[in-house]
């Protein structure tokens, strides 16, 4: 089993895998720490006001879609 070459090239793949998909949740745990955590103030005062309208009019679509398919 240890002499086939398509075993260690296996492991050696499966090992950078698991490298990457462990730093990408690191890195997407820390990101939604840092969402999660109010900062001192207002935590409407750190969300840009253009990101906020985008949301707002995400939202807007959402409602209006949603009373289509009740009406």
């Amino acid at each position: 089993m240890f002499q086939n070459g398509d075993f260690w090239i296996g492991l050696g793949v499966g090992v950078v895998a698991g490298i990457f998909g462990y730093k990408l949740m690191v890195e997407r745990e820390q990101q939604l720490l840092a969402m999660q955590q109010p900062a001192a103030g207002s935590v409407a005062a750190n969300i840009p006001l253009a990101e906020l309208q985008r949301q707002k009019e995400e939202l807007e679509d959402l409602i209006a879609a949603q009373e289509a398919e009740q009406a």
